[in-house]
């Protein structure tokens, strides 16, 4: 026999190609690898970018919240500040506790570390959905869901300046996944240890806010549910009793991270009512158009849902829902107590859609307030990518191949924008409005305003390279400590805005348009400018040199920005 016969022939490639192709996929060690490749990639990330975001409006009153229930605590419960603190004693204070708490023993700027506490949760957040999905579906879709999560502007990018909203979700997550496996354990008990932590998450969500009383709600919807489906009265006794340490369990979290709670216990549902009703002199931007929070239209969090998500956790939803309700028409008996898991789910995605649709509650910022709702929906979208592509691979193996290529394709094209507006990711949106540059000037864009870190810092670096002969005057339509850090001895801040040489705005908040100037820097993620620094200096300085004609028919002509002694360049006019 010659050594070219016995060569193995393309097709027996191609075969032994295939067989270690599905011994790979089949492979649970090889799944578990990736999947703590993924998490040991996505921690090192935030360990590297967490000091690149800026500190967002709300948060020096945040962390003086934290540091007053501290003192709380310190003076013998003497010192009750804290419960009359603007209004942040209607929120839980366990994420501001515990910064507060670390900020004397960790050397890191105060909003560096709350930052990365904050990615902290959002870690384990993405840990939690990970856990839930792989009850539901298997580690392999639990992969593709916190893949996509990652990715997502409005939770991977947010999770390190959304310090409320973020902790609250990743609480929410575990919650919920908790509440799953109070299910799955049907119809026997859930174990103690589930128990335990079922209580533990849920408080930790009500310290944070009292919207984790819809985790309470799925809880109970999933116990009636079991006593229905499995036809036991006592099925649903014998759960309350299993699940009464849980409530105290979380009864006592809430109370050490939101004392106000319960002094006296009715202040909960005060916090309740508040949130439901609550409403001040601000605008939030829907199609365009600049809408009083208290007048929004009831399909606001749901509008804002389906432009936020990346373009593949839409493919994902879009599947889920006709495979979803073809599988529940075909079910029998014991599936139907079998997709009882599945119902908790389903509730964390309905209930809050429904609950805005109906009761119209005052909203803006998008959908930050509603974020808990984006882990399941994620959840959603990987289990119905998977089972689009299941459907689609017993048709044909091509059609298999074209459908994740796709699903694929649109998850590089979304980790591919997450990337380039770092770190700023959860100003994206999604391919239905046109991405960023689609929702400019229609939606909400920069509402934190911490696009003026950046701007500060360019600012500064400029300045440096002119030192001036006494320190600018520097305005912001922001608040002090979102720039104060930094700015350096050239420049100091001024609540005079005829007396500033520069203004420092974030355009979503609409400052640009208010003072005359030229443009000194601009701050611009995918094409679309996100923040400025105005040059005011030309309104009330003498200027050294004649300024280039300027014809305003013309625009053309140019403007001059002096950025210091003898030094001038050309920018273009703000109106």
């Amino acid at each position: 026999m010659t050594f070219a016969a016995s060569r193995p022939t393309p097709a027996t490639l191609a075969g032994r190609l295939g067989v270690l192709c599905s011994r790979a996929w089949q492979s649970q060690a090889l799944t578990r690898v990736v999947s703590l490749a993924l998490f040991a990639g996505l921690t090192a990330w935030v360990l590297v970018v967490f000091r690149d975001y800026g500190i967002s409006n709300d948060e020096p009153v945040q962390h003086t919240y934290g540091q007053l229930l501290w003192q709380w605590y310190g003076s013998g419960f003497k010192d009750d500040r804290a419960f009359h603190y603007i209004n942040l004693y209607l929120y839980g204070g366990l994420f501001d506790l515990i910064a507060a708490g670390l900020e004397p023993y960790v050397s890191l700027p105060v909003y560096d570390l709350r930052h990365l506490i904050s990615a902290g949760f959002g870690l384990a957040g993405l840990v939690a959905v990970w856990r839930w999905t792989k009850l539901l579906a298997g580690e392999k879709a639990a992969i593709l869901a916190v893949a996509i999560l990652a990715v997502t502007g409005m939770y991977g990018g947010a999770m390190f300046t959304h310090t409320k909203d973020v902790p609250f979700a990743a609480t929410m997550a575990w919650s919920v996944y908790l509440v799953t496996c109070v299910a799955a354990a049907l119809p026997g008990l859930p174990s103690w240890r589930t128990v335990a932590g079922l209580g533990f998450a849920v408080g930790c969500a009500l310290g944070l806010r009292v919207g984790g009383v819809f985790a309470i709600f799925y809880l109970g919807l999933t116990v009636v549910a079991a006593g229905v489906i499995h036809r036991d009265v006592r099925l649903v006794a014998r759960l309350v009793l299993r699940l009464v340490p849980a409530g105290l369990v979380a009864l006592t979290v809430m109370a050490l991270a939101w004392p106000w709670s319960v002094l006296p216990p009715t202040n909960l549902f005060e916090a309740m009512g508040a949130f439901s009703h609550f409403s001040f002199d601000l605008s939030t931007l829907i199609n365009g158009k600049d809408v009083p929070i208290g007048e929004v239209p009831g399909f606001y969090m749901s509008e804002y849902l389906l432009i936020k998500l990346p373009d593949v956790a839409l493919l994902g939803l879009i599947a889920a829902i006709p495979f979803g309700v073809l599988a529940l028409l075909r079910a029998n008996a014991d599936d139907r107590r079998r997709a009882l898991v599945f119902l908790p789910l389903v509730l964390a995605l309905a209930v809050p859609v429904a609950f805005t649709l109906a009761e119209h509650p005052p909203l803006y910022n998008g959908i930050r307030h509603f974020l808990f709702v984006i882990p399941p929906a994620t959840i959603a979208a990987a289990l119905g990518i998977a089972a689009l592509w299941r459907a689609a691979l017993r048709v044909s193996p091509g059609l298999g191949f074209a459908t994740a290529a796709v699903a694929g394709s649109l998850f590089a094209f979304n980790a591919a924008s997450f990337v380039a507006l770092h770190p700023y990711e959860y100003v994206g949106y999604n391919q239905l409005v046109g991405g960023l540059a689609g929702a400019d000037g229609r939606f909400e864009g920069d509402y934190w305003s911490a696009t003026i870190r950046e701007a500060a810092t360019e600012l500064r670096e400029g300045v440096e390279a002119h030192p001036p002969a006494k320190p600018y005057k520097v305005a912001i339509c922001a608040e002090d400590g979102q720039v104060q850090p930094f700015l350096g001895p050239d420049l100091e801040l001024t609540e005079s805005w005829d007396d500033a040489d520069f203004l420092l705005t974030a355009r979503n908040v609409g400052c640009d348009n208010l003072v005359p100037g030229l443009t000194y820097r601009t701050i611009s993620r995918l094409g679309v400018p996100l923040a400025m620094v105005v040059d005011l200096r030309a309104r009330h300085s003498p200027v050294v040199e004649p300024l280039p004609w300027d014809d305003d028919a013309d625009p053309d002509t140019p403007a001059v920005s002096f950025h210091g002694p003898g030094s001038a360049t050309v920018a273009r006019k703000v109106p």
